[in-house]
């Protein structure tokens, strides 16, 4: 298998199954941005890869340099081991996703992984996607180039999903119910939510994440996310994608079926049993995590999604619902504001507000197709992307400035 991203969370963590599986994966690359280049030599030396791939050109040295620090470490002596071939650039991910292998695991974050996504899509290579914005910002590009089942979510959201629903009939599907924790804002007003630092935004009760996510999680935009990328994997409209808060994060995700008989999946939240399935899939990998003890009392609680103090679930579906390059704009502009608000130039609240206003203007100033949609290309969505992050800047900025920002955010 190939591995992009690895020393994120997810990457570090499927390097931990393949540890724990040698008789069933071999890992032969490793892509990372490069900006922990220890990590990414020891990761590389202790899987013994072939190709490290390295997206920011300038870590490149100091990657080299940490592969030679690392042999040293480990007492090895020269010719002992070989030390894997080293590609740079920002298509290094891309050349490492388009090596033969059986699986690309792609665990980048943002839309900078799209590329890769097609790239391992157009050599016929299995794609565990962990970088669901790939998905959503290329959309019917992604699902264009990919053949039936090529596609394995990684997200325990739509694993779940993709296990609740081997075997049926897809008529036989009423809806789709994707399951959050509620972050670590569930129960608050969105009153209470308008001094919310970036501490208690990190401070996720569930899930450890990178920190891209772990806001994402805290606004619910993540879960608005997931219900785009339901809809796009599993064909199913969105008045069929139903969110319900579930604190205990045991139950993932929900099937519903016609007869009224709902299949579920549920497991303690550990990222390593989605990750390990959708590695091996359509086969499962013994012992990935420990399962529920179903000899202990527990409580298991669901509740409707307050849409009034978590607005971004609903905003996502209207992107989703326009489509073309709603989705990308909508990507784009929330990782601008994600970043503004852990610098500490946007308020919380703002976050979902400001890319609201870009999703509306983007709306606004497309020009109404007649007849048959245009086709999309991976240019248009990447310049729909640009748009996005510029205007969303723009906007971020000129809240930072305005000593009113304050109440024009939380109109």
């Amino acid at each position: 298998m190939v591995i992009l991203g690895s020393t994120g969370s997810v990457g570090t963590q499927a390097l931990e199954v393949a540890a724990a599986h040698p008789e069933r994966f071999r890992v032969r690359a490793l892509a990372a941005h490069g900006s922990d280049p220890t990590l990414l030599a020891e990761q590389a030396l202790t899987h013994d890869v072939e190709v490290v791939a390295v997206s920011r050109a300038t870590a490149a040295q100091d990657v080299q340099l940490a592969l030679y620090a690392e042999v040293q470490r480990r007492g090895w002596s020269q010719g002992r081991t070989r030390l894997p071939r080293l590609l740079t650039g920002p298509g290094a991910a891309e050349d490492a996703a388009a090596l033969p292998c059986d699986v690309v695991l792609n665990a980048i974050t943002g839309s900078v992984g799209l590329r890769a996504t097609l790239a391992a899509l157009d050599t016929g290579t299995t794609l565990a996607l962990a970088n669901k914005e790939s998905l959503i910002v290329g959309g019917d590009i992604v699902r264009a180039r990919a053949r039936p089942g090529q596609i394995v979510p990684v997200d325990s959201e739509h694993s779940a999903l993709a296990q609740a629903l081997r075997g049926e009939d897809p008529a036989d599907v009423r809806r789709l119910v994707v399951t959050a924790s509620g972050g670590p804002f569930r129960g608050c007003r969105r009153a209470d939510l308008a001094d919310v630092t970036v501490d208690e935004a990190m401070a996720h009760p569930t899930w450890q994440m990178g920190p891209v996510i772990t806001v994402n999680s805290a606004t619910l935009v993540n879960k608005g996310l997931e219900v785009i990328e339901a809809h796009l994997l599993f064909d199913v409209p969105y008045e069929r994608i139903d969110v319900v808060v579930h604190p205990q994060s045991l139950v993932h995700s929900m099937v519903e079926l016609v007869d009224g008989s709902t299949i579920a999946q549920a497991s303690p939240p550990d990222m390593r049993l989605p990750i390990a399935l959708a590695l091996a899939w359509p086969d499962r990998v013994p012992d990935a995590a420990r399962a529920c003890d179903w000899t202990a009392a527990a409580s298991w609680e669901f509740h409707p999604l307050d849409d009034e103090a978590f607005p971004a679930v609903s905003l996502c579906r209207r992107a989703g619902a326009a489509g073309a390059t709603a989705p990308a704009v909508l990507n784009a502009a929330n990782e601008v504001c994600v970043e503004a608000f852990r610098a500490g130039n946007l308020p919380f609240l703002a976050i979902v507000d400001t890319v609201a206003v870009v999703i509306e203007e983007h709306l606004a100033d497309r020009v109404p197709s007649k007849g048959a949609q245009p086709s999309l290309s991976v240019d248009d969505v990447l310049a729909a992307d640009r748009w996005a992050r510029e205007r969303a800047a723009t906007l971020t900025r000129d809240s930072s400035a305005d000593e009113s920002a304050g109440d024009r955010w939380t109109r």
